[in-house]
């Protein structure tokens, strides 16, 4: 189980390292401040736009983001 923990602890640590460099660079955590996914979308993922990022609604910006999480 240590091992599991280990792993868990570790990958949270580095999803929390994104978060901070990503508001510190005011970009969207989930499109690196793109705005858009540059993956083509399957039968398992449907977006009303297929590119647009759901996250920050297309703009980019960690304040978007921030404000469609909370």
């Amino acid at each position: 189980m240590s091992l599991f923990n280990a792993l868990n602890q570790w990958r949270n640590t580095r999803y929390e390292n994104h978060l901070t460099n990503m508001k510190d660079q005011n970009k969207c955590p989930d499109c690196h401040g793109k705005g858009y996914y540059a993956f083509s979308a399957n039968e398992f993922v449907y977006y009303t736009a297929p590119y647009e990022c759901p996250g920050c609604n297309g703009s980019g910006l960690y304040s978007d983001w921030n404000e469609s999480t909370t």
